[in-house]
C-alpha cells in the first residue's frame, strides 16, 4: 500500500521561500509520475508540478509557477520536493504530494492522472 507523506508547510512573507518533502513508502521511485498540486479555499485543486520518466527524467510546470517552484526526487531518501522561492499570496494553498504507477507524458497536471494522495501541508503567505 502507498502511503504519502508531506511536510514543510509554514508561514512566509511575500518574497520568502519554503521546501515542500513528501515521503513515500510503499512506491518505486521512477516507477511512475510523481507531481505536486494545490488547493487554495474555495478553488478546484491544481496541478503545479510534475517529474516523470519516459525514456529520461522529465519535469513540467504550470504556468503559474513556473521560474519560480523547482520539483526533484531523492531516490536513497524516497522523497519527492518541492523548492519554492518568490512566494507570493496566490501561492498560499494545501498543496498535495500525489503519485501513480507508470510514466506517461500526458495529461500530466490532472487529478485523474494520479491515484495515491498525501493528506496535505499548509503554506500562507503573508504580504
Amino acid at each position: 500500500q502507498v502511503q504519502l507523506v508531506e511536510s514543510g508547510g509554514g508561514s512566509v512573507q511575500t518574497g520568502g521561500s519554503l521546501r515542500l518533502s513528501c515521503v513515500a513508502s510503499g512506491y518505486t521511485f521512477g516507477s511512475g509520475n510523481m507531481a505536486w498540486f494545490r488547493q487554495a479555499p474555495g478553488k478546484a485543486r491544481e496541478g503545479i508540478a510534475t517529474i516523470y520518466n519516459t525514456g529520461g527524467r522529465s519535469t513540467y510546470y504550470a504556468d503559474s509557477v513556473k521560474g519560480r517552484f523547482t520539483i526533484s526526487q531523492d531516490y536513497a531518501k524516497s522523497t519527492l520536493f518541492l523548492q519554492m522561492t518568490s512566494l507570493k499570496p496566490d501561492d498560499a494553498a494545501v498543496y498535495y504530494c500525489a503519485a501513480r504507477r507508470g510514466n506517461t507524458g500526458y495529461g500530466v497536471l490532472r487529478q485523474s492522472t494520479y491515484n495515491c494522495w498525501g493528506q496535505g501541508t499548509q503554506v500562507t503567505v503573508s504580504s
